[in-house]
C-alpha cells in the first residue's frame, strides 16, 4: 500500500460493541470504496486497493451487494497498461 491520509470517524459506542473496532474500520472502509467506485470516481484496482482487498475480493463485495461494474474501454486500457508494467 502506498502513502495515504489517516481519516479520523465517530461512530456511537454500541456500534463499536457490536462490531469492533476491526470490523468496523475495515466496514467503513469498504463502503466508502464502494461508493467511490459507483460514482466513478476510482477505478476498480483503486477501489479494491483503499477497501485493501483483491481486485477478486472486492468484485465478490461488489456482486453480493448488487452493485454493476463500471468496465468501459477506458477501464480495459487502464488495465491492460498495467499488466504491460508488470511483465
Amino acid at each position: 500500500m502506498g502513502e495515504g491520509v489517516y481519516v479520523r470517524l465517530w461512530f456511537p459506542k454500541d456500534i463499536t460493541k457490536i462490531l469492533g473496532e476491526k470490523r468496523l474500520e475495515e466496514e467503513a472502509k469498504l463502503l466508502v470504496a464502494i461508493e467511490l467506485y459507483r460514482e466513478g470516481i476510482v477505478s476498480l484496482g483503486k477501489a479494491a486497493e483503499i477497501a485493501d482487498l483483491s481486485i477478486r475480493e472486492f468484485l465478490y463485495e461488489l456482486r453480493r451487494r448488487n452493485v454493476p461494474l463500471n468496465y468501459d474501454l477506458e477501464e480495459l486500457q487502464k488495465d491492460i497498461d498495467v499488466v504491460g508494467e508488470l511483465l
